[in-house]
């Protein structure tokens, strides 16, 4: 008797193309740098995600019917993607995994080696069992993966909340930093997450659905993770500005020697610094961040914070935007005519939109504007001026 022939479809055609990407991004995903731990992590999830994949991009090619000993192979370990969210967006916003992170990781290696096991028996001991645990395994393990997820995702978020909450302190430019990619995609789980529910409920009280019924939820999660891909290969190599950037303890000096406490007269510092910082135009530099300012004038970073955040009553991202869009003003004033974007980069900004932000802060209006009111102003002092030498003369 022959084997079902396998018949590679467009459904196989498309889980397999993502399936594709992904693992080319994952592989991709090693060769940076910077923020090694999270990108490994990140990978690892991504090789996952194509795990989750698998069962239906080669079921719907009809593996399963043609090799049944496939039955319990363990691509899908559904319990290892809640952690490794969590984890790779710990990594990315600290540089360092979740406490205890191995532990987190437990229910996932109990899962792939309950589905290891399962696969090396016998077809007709693995068919067997697979009947007397359809009824109750599946589910089980289908509602854990979505708590987890679930609350993992919930966590990420809150940890991405209060990462942004601080970013102002340390960079100037915080949307550069502030991951939205991360975010959007941790939203989007909580949606897949919510849609993942829907589905067991229809089987809890309608009965198990086919590959068929399940697809779109599975495409949806094929164009997640070929998101959080591609947005994540693009950051890969981006410093990320870390929590132990704050600095050194309150009472320690540049070298990291404790020294004693004594109060200081932060207002004092604050303008002396901010005086220093003015004339070396520190501010032009679109990388400067609170620890490489405070590399410059020799102090440590908490103490630097303290001296704008108590002395000039501002944190770093307002003081040093602030800086920067007065520079394109002056430039504008001075009746440059070069356009505004390339006004803004040299002032050190990073893009358009914070530019325009920072500058509507300060100034009260947009750059385009403020060019505007200044352009009409000139012409009716030239026209005042020139009324003013036909009286003359």
């Amino acid at each position: 008797m022959n084997a079902p022939a396998l018949v590679f479809g467009w459904r196989t055609a498309i889980l397999g193309l993502v399936s594709g990407q992904v693992l080319l991004i994952a592989a991709a995903l090693l060769q940076p740098a910077r923020n090694r731990l999270a990108n490994r992590l990140l990978a690892a999830l991504l090789v996952v995600v194509v795990g989750l994949l698998t069962p239906f991009t080669i079921g719907f090619a009809g593996f399963y019917d043609a090799f049944p000993w496939l039955s319990f192979a363990p691509f899908a370990i559904s319990l290892a993607v809640g952690p490794l969210v969590y984890g790779y967006a710990h990594a990315l916003i600290t540089g360092a995994p979740p406490p205890s992170f191995r532990w987190h990781l437990a229910p996932a290696a109990g899962q792939f080696l309950y589905l290891s096991t399962c696969f090396a028996l016998p077809l007709r001991a693995k068919n067997a069992w697979d009947g007397l645990t359809n009824a109750w395994a599946d589910p089980l393990i289908s509602s854990a993966a979505i708590a987890s997820l679930a609350t993992y995702s919930v966590l990420s978020r809150r940890l991405l909340r209060r990462y942004r909450a601080g970013l102002g302190d340390v960079v100037a430019d915080e949307s550069r930093y502030a991951a939205r990619w991360l975010g959007h995609a941790l939203a989007a789980v909580l949606l897949v997450v919510a849609v993942e529910v829907g589905y067991q409920s229809w089987e809890f009280v309608f009965g198990r659905l086919t590959y068929f019924s399940v697809l779109g939820l599975y495409l949806t999660f094929s164009a997640l993770a070929l998101y959080l891909a591609v947005e994540g290969w693009r950051h890969a190599d981006l410093s990320f500005p870390r929590p132990a950037e704050n600095g050194l303890a309150e009472n320690a000096t540049v070298a990291g020697v404790a020294g004693p406490t004594r109060e200081k007269d932060w207002r004092e510092l604050g303008a002396r610094w901010a005086a220093r910082i003015r004339a070396e135009e520190w501010w032009r530099d679109p990388d400067l961040t609170l620890s490489s300012l405070a590399a410059r004038l020799g102090v440590n970073t908490n103490h630097l914070s303290r001296g704008l955040n108590l002395g000039l009553g501002v944190n770093f991202a307002t003081f040093i935007n602030q800086l920067r869009a007065d520079a394109v003003a002056d430039a504008l004033n001075a009746g440059r005519r070069e356009d505004l974007l390339t006004l803004a980069l040299e002032a050190g900004f990073n893009s358009k939109a914070s530019f325009n932000r920072a500058f509507r802060a300060v100034q009260g209006i947009s750059p385009s504007a403020y060019r505007g009111r200044r352009d009409v102003s000139n012409k009716e002092y030239l026209g005042t001026l020139s009324k003013m030498r036909r009286a003359d003369s």
